[in-house]
């Protein structure tokens, strides 16, 4: 597992995953480029690397996915709330009694890139 970028560009299989993390992030239009305000500091970034296996432990995929140092911020300073698109495990437990109870047919996914659009 590369422990930087620059490791990460060594290798061919991470350096591909690397340029599709920011492939995805640049078609997306995930960010835009502002001036920061003189009274405020930025937020950086970090690339964190993983290895997505299959059943058998074979290796699927090489991961690369880029993150915010949100650890730097403070409440009430940097940000007001919090939001994480994850399910609640209650959430998840409720569906699956459904299925079990209807006897529904249940199917698992993995999606590479998801990028959500918030209304404003």
């Amino acid at each position: 597992m590369p422990r930087n970028i620059e490791e990460a560009l060594d290798d061919p299989n991470w350096k591909l995953a690397v340029l599709e993390e920011l492939d995805a992030l640049r078609k997306n239009g995930t960010w835009e480029i502002v001036n920061l305000p003189h009274d405020k500091k930025q937020v950086g970034c970090k690339l964190v690397f993983t290895i997505k296996c299959n059943a058998d432990g074979s290796v699927s995929r090489y991961n690369a996915r880029l993150v915010a140092k949100g650890f730097t911020q403070t409440y009430g300073v940097d940000y007001q709330e919090t939001f994480a698109p994850v399910a609640n495990l209650n959430s998840i437990r409720i569906v699956l009694s459904l299925v079990a109870n209807h006897n529904w047919p249940l199917h698992q996914l993995e999606i590479k890139k998801c990028f959500f659009e918030w209304g404003t």
